[in-house]
């Protein structure tokens, strides 16, 4: 069974800083990419960052330079850190397992619950 743990979240002003964690259980995340969507009421749910089995990484360009992905391949872990955060920031953000970005769609294999993050105006 593969499961993934979200937490971190919570409220937030405008251009403070939160720090997301998730860690998988049922595989070890060393030959996957690794990642991050979330969604807002009434949006679609879009891809946030992700991180390689080499540690390359890509991120979505309304959050690159204010985001960072991080992993831990002994704990099975992966971090997102939120800086400089905006109201548009405010969504359910879901860690995900076997990211594949193709082209502006990007997809994944395996789903977190999700964990909350309000920014507020």
């Amino acid at each position: 069974e593969v499961q993934l743990q979200a937490c971190g979240g919570g409220l937030v002003e405008v251009g403070g800083s939160l720090r997301l964690s998730c860690v998988a259980s049922g595989l070890t995340f060393d030959d996957y990419a690794i990642g991050w969507f979330r969604q807002a009421p009434g949006k679609e749910r879009e891809g946030v960052s992700y991180i390689n089995s080499d540690d390359t990484t890509r991120y979505a360009d309304s959050v690159n330079g204010r985001f960072t992905i991080s992993r831990d391949k002994a704990k099975n872990t992966v971090d997102l850190q939120l800086n400089s955060l905006k109201p548009e920031d405010t969504a359910v953000y879901y860690c995900a397992v076997d990211v594949r970005g193709f082209g502006s769609t990007w997809f994944a294999a395996h789903w977190g619950q999700g964990t909350q993050v309000t920014v507020s105006s």
